[in-house]
């Protein structure tokens, strides 16, 4: 299956007609046989996957990712049960296949402070308050801030990084992040207070050792 929007067609109006197509007939006409037009849903939320990919995955992972929840969501067509939107449903498979990319290359070693540069340890001090991990949320338009907050993230496990990006990053409530990862409110609670002060530790160490 490919992961690709298609360039042009011959037939434009047969094009506009399966644009107009509303999702559950596109899932319905895929799970009794016409598996074809599943590309129709493809090219219609390629960005939406795109979006939510690129909140979690490094930049070189994101379009063979995209091509992986597109393939567990075409497998997995026949659960679902229009309880939700279609493009909520592809939501979640995005935030959980980009949960299982850090699963799979979670190291859990701790890395070396040596490792962040003197220019981004200079920016740290002079840039975060007393809330560090607010700081650089705020500050993530910046090339620094976002270096800063990948490095810091790097030693997180792949709960504790996508519980970080979705409640305090993205802003989530504690019922969103758990309906995306498929937890339980109160873990997504307990992890993500755990993981916050895992990371503001690493920043004021990083802080107070530049004073």
């Amino acid at each position: 299956m490919a992961f690709e929007q298609n360039k042009g067609s011959p037939n434009k109006d047969m094009e506009n007609e399966k644009d107009n197509i509303p999702d559950l007939v596109i899932i319905e006409r895929v799970l009794k046989g016409e598996t074809e037009i599943f590309e129709v849903l493809m090219d219609r939320y390629a960005g939406l996957v795109l979006m939510v990919l690129k909140k979690h995955l490094p930049p070189d992972q994101i379009e063979e990712t995209a091509q992986e929840v597109f393939v567990r969501a075409y497998q997995s067509l026949k659960n679902f049960k229009g309880q939700s939107e279609f493009p909520h449903w592809l939501s979640v498979i995005s935030v959980r296949t980009s949960y299982d990319y850090w699963r799979k290359h979670y190291r859990n070693r701790e890395t070396p402070m040596s490792t962040l540069p003197e220019s981004h340890r200079m920016w740290l001090e002079n840039s975060v308050s007393d809330n560090p991990l607010h700081s650089i949320s705020d500050r993530s338009s910046q090339k620094e801030a976002q270096e800063v907050l990948e490095w810091v993230l790097a030693d997180l496990s792949a709960e504790d990084r996508m519980v970080i990006e979705l409640v305090y990053l993205q802003e989530l409530s504690g019922k969103e992040a758990a309906e995306l990862l498929g937890w339980s409110v109160a873990n997504v609670k307990v992890r993500s207070f755990r993981a916050r002060k895992k990371l503001e530790k690493k920043l004021r160490t990083i802080m107070e050792r530049g004073n």
